[in-house]
């Protein structure tokens, strides 16, 4: 029973932090990625443009991609390469809590690394490539 529980809260994790990235992806897709690349050059990130294209394809099809539970170790290991560069980039400076901080930035990118590499039985990576894992770690016992 605490098996499924912990399957549930995996998933409602994945779905939290996903539905988050989302909403900064389709900020700025609204922007372009001219808009984007330009708000990047001004906060001093480098190859303004590719930086622009990443973040938006992590935050919007990595999204879609983490709440459905597939490819969740590299979509996780995407939120933190964009949250890394949000923080050094725009929040570092306000400090870790308060107007600008850099708590929520921090806490995605830890949450989406271990959502990443943990989604659980409810994910499409389980369903793809879990149950053969299992089986094979059956078989080999």
């Amino acid at each position: 029973m605490f098996a499924r529980f912990k399957d549930v809260a995996l998933l409602l994790g994945r779905i939290g932090v996903g539905v988050v990235f989302l909403a900064h992806g389709l900020q700025k897709w609204e922007n372009g990625i001219d808009g984007t690349a330009k708000f990047f050059e001004q906060t001093g990130i480098p190859l303004p443009t590719l930086a622009a294209i990443f973040a938006i394809a992590v935050e919007i099809v990595g999204s879609i991609l983490f709440i459905a539970g597939f490819l969740t170790p590299l979509v996780g290991l995407g939120f933190v390469v964009v949250s890394v560069g949000a923080l050094l980039s725009v929040h570092v400076d306000n400090g870790l809590t308060g107007q600008g901080g850099y708590e929520l930035v921090l806490v995605l990118a830890v949450a989406g690394l271990a959502l990443g590499f943990n989604a659980g039985k409810l994910s499409l990576d389980h369903v793809l490539f879990g149950r053969k894992r299992e089986a094979k770690q059956l078989q080999d016992a």
